[in-house]
């Protein structure tokens, strides 16, 4: 049964004037006609005018390996600057202050940040509790250099960071500070103005902006991060397989490659065994450029512009919230819930990410498999599990430090055996997240189906495989 897409100008005050995204879903997105796609967290999804451009450009022109002054190598030379100019203006970043460097996706600019971020001795690196693991394995950077670990956790219902106890951390004689502009876990936004805090402390601030970016704006003239990760298929769903990281030219100086590859260097002796790397942000890019792709960053940030990164915020937050009542008032006969919201319980301060668990009629998490199963075979694309980011989800299950360091050298055969000795009731959670075309219809098909298939219902347990990773 299709369900109407049509809002309650009373319930989302600022929806009507958001109407323009149903009409560029059905003239660009008709792919989701027979699907309800919610896990814009996960990845953006495609318009169709993305992928003209991009067979257009590919038809129509010659382009080359851009290390060379050949013609078709200084035409892929031309785009890709252009993409760089096209990403500075996307966060408002002066070309003076910021650089891009194009990665793989934000995972390879986080990389880029820990292989050569100068820890030491008496420096610190600070992660808040509800990184992305692309974030957190960081650490081991920091580790391996002597520096010190801190972290953060996210405390109480709505899996928030205290600023106290920010502020406690950011001690020592200065170092990295990370965190996530918008987690992808919980949705919870972070204040921005931690920057700020961070830099007078001593520190670099590595800002997440991966959960962020596809629907909130972010203005690095004002938010004066050091280093800005994103992946461009989570903000407009193509290209996958480039990212950047946006930094600030001063904070790029002082990172030291432990390497360097083709592409990166200005000048090499092999038997004299010296190098100089590229004088700018070209010593950050490995080996030859995706330079077929990198041209469609371009394409989608204008197409987000034109649509107004504004607009989309607006939706998102009307339908989020319109999510989260939904979720709110769903009940087993007895009037019990059927669902636990992880995370901020309403729109403050919080993106378009929803965590939750389906509740059966004694209360019991219902595993997030049998979900994952079930909303599948229903065309409901949601995501299950931890969604690496094990801080926001140990701080949604009240696991207990002590029980989590009893368990730092267990060595167990599966991920359900780890389970067991926490005596967590399930892998994780599960994940709606909504974006640039979400629209009423989609949020009114994900709670009916739970409503019809959870409720006062014994859930199918059968048919499970084991758990292969978090």
């Amino acid at each position: 049964m299709r369900i109407s897409s049509g809002f309650n100008a009373d319930v989302m005050p600022g929806y009507a004037g958001t109407r323009r995204l149903d009409e560029l879903r059905a003239a660009e997105y008709a792919h989701l006609d027979e699907h309800t796609y919610l896990d814009y967290t996960g990845s953006g999804v495609a318009a169709a005018a993305q992928i003209r451009a991009h067979a257009e450009r590919l038809a129509g022109h010659c382009y080359g390996n851009p290390h060379s002054e050949n013609p078709t190598s200084s035409a892929s030379t031309a785009l890709v600057e252009r993409a760089r100019r096209a990403v500075l203006a996307f966060f408002n970043a002066s070309p003076e202050e910021y650089a891009v460097v194009f990665t793989q996706n934000a995972t390879g600019a986080c990389r880029l940040v820990g292989e050569a971020y100068p820890f030491g001795r008496g420096r610190r690196l600070v992660l808040t509790g509800d990184n992305h693991n692309s974030v957190n394995g960081i650490r081991e950077f920091a580790r391996a250099r002597g520096a010190e670990v801190a972290h953060v956790p996210v405390r109480g219902p709505g899996l928030r960071v205290r600023e106290a106890e920010l502020a406690a951390a950011l001690g020592g004689r200065g170092g990295l500070l990370a965190f996530p502009a918008q987690s992808n876990f919980s949705g919870v936004q972070h204040p921005l103005d931690w920057v700020g805090l961070a830099h007078a402390h001593g520190y670099d601030v590595l800002l997440d902006a991966a959960a962020f970016a596809p629907s909130n704006r972010l203005d690095l003239s004002r938010v004066r991060a050091d280093f800005v990760p994103v992946s461009w298929y989570k903000v407009f769903g193509y290209p996958t397989g480039v990212g950047s990281l946006v930094a600030r030219r001063e904070a790029l100086a002082r990172l030291r490659r432990p390497w360097f590859a083709g592409g990166t260097i200005q000048a090499v002796s092999a038997l004299g065994g010296w190098h100089v790397l590229a004088p700018d942000e070209t010593a950050f890019e490995d080996g030859t450029l995706n330079f077929l792709s990198i041209p469609d960053v371009e394409f989608g940030v204008h197409w987000i512009e034109d649509v107004g990164i504004d607009l989309v915020h607006r939706r998102v937050a009307c339908l989020t919230s319109l999510l989260l009542r939904r979720l709110a008032v769903l009940r087993h006969a007895d009037g019990s819930p059927l669902v636990r919201v992880y995370g901020p319980p309403d729109g403050d301060r919080r993106g378009g990410t929803v965590a939750f668990n389906v509740l059966d009629r004694r209360g019991a998490v219902v595993d997030e498999r049998i979900v994952a199963r079930d909303t599948a075979a229903a065309g409901i694309s949601v995501r299950t599990g931890c969604f690496c980011n094990p801080g926001a989800g140990e701080g949604a299950f009240e696991i207990p430090e002590r029980a989590l360091r009893r368990t730092a050298n267990l060595r167990t055969p599966a991920l359900d055996d780890y389970l067991g000795v926490l005596g967590l009731p399930s892998g994780g959670a599960v994940r709606a997240s909504l974006g640039l075309v979400s629209n009423v219809a989609d949020v009114e098909r994900l709670a009916g189906f739970l409503d019809a298939a959870y409720a006062d219902r014994e859930p199918d347990r059968s048919g499970l495989r084991p758990r292969e990773r978090c």
